[in-house]
């Protein structure tokens, strides 16, 4: 029996600042441009005010990429386009910067770190600092066995919490995460399965690297029967991910819940991580609010996961490669949100009394000013002064005819 207690996590999670956002939503229409001028970016820095518990929004300067990695021996059945045992490769391309992941982070200057939670390798073939979290080597084949034992499943949970509280304290402000795994998204389809009440047709999806149709039913009858295993451990989330998950999905899970506690902020990747964050949402309901969805990865079993969460992706460019790539891609989007929301300047302050357009005179009347002069001018004795083309006896009577001496002009 664990001795880990995942309830306590429905108290210490609480919801970003819901003032601070009001807050900035009313900050953003003070500001020159008007708001819903720049979409989702208006969403996205008033999130991240709430999440900061900041008005105005902290630019994003010190994200970082997690990645959670691991070997499943369901990929033994052939429902991966690469050879079970082989994540450890992956590890190794990612660390020396010819991975996907590590083009993208370099170009942006974001650092990666990799945490080892069950490679099939042995621990001195990479970085200690890499290997120092391991609980084992390889994961169960969940058709027909568990994943992983009740205590490894805690151990992993507990290095995942870890991890978390490790970037936390080390002024990350915002954590792109992803798993690197074979046979991690069969995995994740019987969660997500499990945890949605469906069919394994319906979250069964082609990988990272796609598989052809027969890999394809491979695995979707690989999901179908470690189906039949998760559901009696349903309501014990613990249990389900030793059952049907593996190492790196415990390790994740506990990274996500942990990340909530904390107030950082998480921008998730594919279906991997999906899975694990809706188990993550059974466990502590307001979790999902201080995690973002990366991008559509294609898998119906993410989409399926983010609707449930009710998570919208930032992008859907049909990246499908994993660790963390398409996420990794949203980042300069979020940061962008951030930047804008902190340095957009405010609508200058209009005066509430309007200027005179015309100066009263001491006596309280109007001071007339060229541009507009009136031809008949009051004089003191308060008879007309006249102009040029009448004088003064020639004014039209009452039938409109000049008169000269008060008498009719006579015709010549």
């Amino acid at each position: 029996m664990s001795s880990l207690n995942l309830d306590d996590f429905t108290d210490l999670i609480e919801r970003p600042d819901g003032g601070v956002r009001r807050d900035a939503e009313a900050r953003r229409e003070r500001q020159i441009v008007p708001p819903g001028a720049l979409g989702r970016l208006d969403e996205l820095g008033e999130w991240l005010a709430g999440a900061q518990s900041a008005v105005p929004v902290r630019t994003i300067e010190h994200p970082r990429v997690v990645l959670f990695a691991g070997d499943h021996g369901i990929a033994e059945l052939g429902v991966s386009a690469r050879p079970a045992g082989t994540a450890a490769e992956l590890v190794r391309e990612v660390l020396e910067g010819g991975r996907p992941v590590s083009v993208l982070a370099r170009r942006f200057g974001v650092p990666v770190r990799v945490v080892d939670m069950a490679l099939d390798c042995p621990p001195e073939a990479l970085p200690g600092e890499v290997t120092r979290h391991r609980v084992r080597r390889g994961s169960g084949r969940i058709d027909i066995e568990d994943a992983l034992t009740l205590e490894e499943a805690e151990a992993a949970f507990l290095a995942g919490v870890a991890v978390a509280d490790e970037e936390a304290d080390s002024g990350t402000d915002l954590v792109v995460l992803g798993d690197v795994s074979v046979g991690g998204t069969t995995a994740a389809g019987v969660l997500i399965a499990a945890l949605c009440g469906t069919d394994a047709s319906v979250v069964t999806g082609r990988g990272g690297q796609a598989i052809d149709d027969l890999a394809w039913m491979r695995k979707c009858a690989a999901i179908r029967d470690a189906l039949r295993r998760a559901r009696p451990v349903l309501g014990e989330q613990l249990r389900l991910l030793a059952t049907v998950g593996g190492a790196d999905l415990a390790a994740i899970t506990g990274f996500l819940l942990q990340s909530a506690v904390r107030k950082l902020p998480v921008i998730l990747d594919g279906v991997v991580v999906a899975a694990c964050a809706l188990v993550g949402q059974r466990i502590a309901f307001r979790a999902p609010d201080w995690w973002l969805a990366g991008q559509s990865s294609g898998e119906p079993g993410q989409a399926k996961a983010l609707d449930r969460m009710a998570l919208e992706p930032l992008l859907d460019h049909g990246v499908t490669v994993g660790e963390g790539a398409g996420a990794l891609l949203a980042l300069p989007l979020v940061q962008a949100a951030a930047a804008l929301a902190a340095e957009l300047p405010e609508k200058p302050e209009v005066s509430e009394k309007p200027e005179d357009s015309g100066e009263l005179e001491a006596d309280g009347e109007p001071e007339i000013s060229g541009g507009s002069e009136v031809s008949g001018a009051l004089e003191k004795d308060g008879e007309p002064e006249f102009s040029a083309g009448l004088d003064k006896d020639s004014v039209p009577d009452k039938d409109g005819v000049p008169t000269t001496d008060g008498a009719p002009e006579k015709e010549a």
